[in-house]
């Protein structure tokens, strides 16, 4: 799913998958931080925080930096940006972080998944069988990895207490993209050339498409606290809410190209990896107060992640 043509942050599908895909490729062809938003004046005082408290001021916010293979923490309180040292990333996509403070990330042009431990420990490959340029990632409250495994249409769940993997029961996925789990375990899955968003329920009673309008292959996913689904919609340079009771609305952004990764700060903060202006952008979940996070050198940014709150300083 990713190679390098006219930029080192392209990012392109295989060649094989007809119209959709091609269309991926024209549009990633040019290249495929944070002020936590609790400390911004009263606009977010009535924002719900998520149930372990909201964000501390000083929470770094990781970013995939794509095109330079590595991985960016930028400060929430001064702007600073930090190499995270991991070794020999190619083409970073996916992070995730647990509540021990390990960060994974899909080292996507390596064809794995590779974890740092937290506080300065080291870096080790998860183990996995097979996987074809990983994209997403997400993490479930019994310590289960779901991987979105593009280049096989697939979605896979590793257990990283005894590294078993089995593949999630799908139908139809051509490059899932973004993953996303809901309090209940119900997975969301960005379905890239079908343009949609699948869910998995929990109970094993199947899969649905989530009753969207307009999408344009969907990337990065990211659930709220009160139920909202926020997508990436890359192919419309917009980002969408779905609300729980449906509704879909778009968030308002001003110049977007190529929107890819979502985070979440739970206290009224939304993050944009603005792919193709190589920066991140911050706005409020409900509108409005739109800022670029100061970095430097991005290319391509790709996946967000902030650390679980219960290990943020």
């Amino acid at each position: 799913m990713v190679r390098t043509t006219a930029r080192p942050g392209t990012v392109t599908p295989a060649p094989s998958r007809g119209r959709a895909t091609r269309r991926w490729a024209r549009r990633l062809a040019a290249a495929v931080g944070l002020a936590a938003l609790c400390a911004l004046p009263a606009t977010t005082a009535d924002a719900t925080p998520p149930q372990d408290g909201p964000t501390s001021a000083h929470a770094p916010l990781y970013v995939s930096d794509y095109g330079n293979n590595r991985v960016v923490a930028l400060s929430t309180s001064s702007g600073d940006q930090t190499l995270v040292p991991f070794d020999g990333l190619v083409r970073p996509t996916g992070m995730v972080g647990d509540a021990s403070g390990r960060l994974y990330v899909s080292d996507t042009g390596n064809n794995r998944v590779v974890v740092r431990e937290a506080r300065g420990g080291g870096q080790s490959t998860v183990p996995t069988d097979g996987l074809s340029r990983p994209l997403g990632l997400a993490l479930d409250r019994t310590g289960n990895l779901y991987v979105a495994d593009s280049f096989n249409d697939r979605v896979v769940k590793v257990s990283l207490a005894d590294g078993t993997q089995t593949t999630i029961p799908t139908t139809g996925l051509l490059h899932p993209w973004g993953l996303a789990l809901d309090g209940a375990g119900n997975l969301y899955v960005s379905d890239f050339v079908n343009d949609r968003v699948v869910k998995v329920a929990a109970d094993g009673s199947g899969q649905s498409t989530l009753p969207t309008v307009g999408l344009s292959q969907p990337t990065g996913l990211a659930l709220g606290t009160t139920g909202d689904l926020f997508i990436a919609d890359s192919g419309n340079n917009r980002v969408v809410k779905i609300a729980e009771d449906g509704a879909q609305t778009t968030v308002p952004t001003t110049g977007l190209s190529g929107p890819l990764g979502l985070a979440l700060d739970g206290c009224g903060g939304l993050y944009i990896a603005d792919g193709f202006n190589d920066r991140v952008v911050r706005v409020q979940e409900t509108g409005g107060g739109q800022t670029t996070l100061p970095s430097t050198g991005l290319n391509t940014p790709t996946g967000l992640a902030f650390p679980p709150t219960g290990t943020r300083p």
